[in-house]
């Protein structure tokens, strides 16, 4: 059976198609656009005019590619651009009428489950592990060993979030940090409190930034052919440092670095690296596998219960 599954991120819009079995979920396609539907107004909770109609285009794209592939079973999940916009539900009601994509709007709680099964699928979780995925609307954390999740919460906190509301200097000055970090102290008590009970010691990321992070430090690694790699923790502390005293100019000819993320990797570096020295992290890894991967094989369960 095939399978699509498009994630309406609050920068990216993805795409994935998949063969579904009771053996498990083969790729057979896979693109992202650059829809940035948090442009300009993310922290106002609306959907300007031009990333609406952006959004709307691309899903009408997706729908092409979709019916050629014959998928089975369309899922359309939206996540904190969508369901904190004030004209979320009139998007929602033009996807479907303009696009025939029909949108889940789910919670945050939700979008950390689906995180939770993405990342799971890897096989990375081999003991009690904070799963962290950064979006551009929100935050999730997931604390999780190898049997299942043990807490899980999603925050609004997201990098486009916090580039709108203090990224406003380059490089991002002192002032600007301080105001993040505040505001992540403020945000994150009961995550510090959680890890306190459970104990993780190593930190997960899921995709997105993380995968940037991975490219910049992995030269002889694709890692779109991966799902999951170790990175050493000290040259990640070396490469944070790097990004976050960097000029928006210098980053742009970075390596490795996509035009999508060259300033809110700065953000990303931020969160990441308060959250190692908050919680008192010893190891960190990448998952490819993030909230996509997790709807699919939440799929093949719905399909297949007994494997």
């Amino acid at each position: 059976m095939k399978a699509a599954v498009i994630d309406l991120g609050t920068n990216t819009f993805h795409l994935i198609i998949a063969e579904i079995t009771s053996v498990g979920v083969e790729v057979i396609y896979k693109t992202n656009v650059p829809v940035r539907l948090g442009e300009g107004r993310i922290n106002d909770n609306v959907i300007i005019p031009e990333a609406f109609e952006r959004g709307i285009q691309t899903l009408r794209d997706f729908r092409k590619e979709i019916d050629q592939y014959h998928a089975a079973v369309v899922r359309a999940i939206a996540t904190s651009a969508v369901r904190s916009a004030g004209n979320g539900p009139e998007f929602v009601a033009a996807a479907a009428e303009r696009a025939g994509i029909v949108i889940e709007v789910i919670s945050g709680e939700d979008e950390a489950a689906f995180i939770f099964n993405g990342v799971k699928a890897t096989g990375v979780i081999a003991e009690t592990s904070l799963i962290m995925d950064i979006g551009g609307g929100s935050t999730e954390f997931i604390i999780s060993n190898a049997e299942g999740y043990l807490w899980k919460k999603s925050y609004n906190i997201g990098a486009a979030r916090l580039m709108q509301a203090y990224f406003h200097s380059d490089p991002i000055g002192e002032g600007d940090q301080s105001s993040i970090i505040q505001r992540l102290k403020e945000e994150l008590p009961d995550l510090k409190e959680a890890c306190k009970r459970y104990k993780p010691q190593v930190l997960i990321g899921s995709a997105g930034a993380f995968e940037t992070f991975a490219a910049m430090l992995l030269k002889d690694t694709d890692i779109r052919s991966i799902s999951s790699a170790s990175l050493d923790m000290s040259a990640y502390k070396i490469l944070s440092e790097k990004l976050i005293r960097s000029t928006h100019a210098e980053r742009e000819v970075m390596p490795d670095l996509i035009s999508l993320r060259v300033d809110m990797i700065v953000i990303a570096a931020l969160i990441t690296s308060f959250v190692i020295e908050e919680l008192e992290l010893k190891s960190i890894s990448l998952s490819t596998y993030d909230l996509k991967m997790g709807v699919l094989y939440t799929i093949r369960e719905e399909q297949n219960p007994s494997s």
